[in-house]
């Protein structure tokens, strides 16, 4: 048998990324994240304004335990989002281009936004 024949890779699994490119692939997913979150939280707000008894509807709503957590992912794909677009801003004034400060770079968004996340959930809780 060749030993020369093609193998079958799984680019998924098979390779390993880098942890910058996993950070990238990470704030690409929670933009679409936060554009669904966006309209949760526009179907939630209309639906507090409407009235007094939606209102405590969307109160009621807000007290279960997968609603807050839904709430906390939103909080966290905006946080992670928004430190993320701050890093991409300084490398757009060539601050962090090197291939260190690019995993420093990500190593910081990762733990800047959920420390936000961290503060912004445990002021709302």
């Amino acid at each position: 048998m060749k030993s020369d024949r093609p193998v079958n890779i799984n680019p998924l699994t098979d390779y390993g990324w880098p942890f910058t490119a996993l950070v990238s692939i990470t704030n690409r997913i929670l933009g679409i994240v936060l554009f669904a979150g966006v309209a949760f939280g526009l179907y939630l707000l209309d639906m507090a304004l409407s009235s007094e008894e939606s209102f405590a509807q969307v109160t009621a709503l807000m007290q279960l335990i997968y609603i807050k957590a839904a709430v906390l992912f939103f909080i966290f794909s905006l946080t992670y989002h928004l430190v993320a677009g701050v890093k991409h801003l300084l490398l757009d004034f060539h601050i962090g281009d090197s291939f260190e400060a690019a995993q420093i770079g990500s190593a910081i968004v990762v733990l800047a936004s959920l420390s936000l996340t961290g503060l912004i959930g445990f002021y709302l809780w």
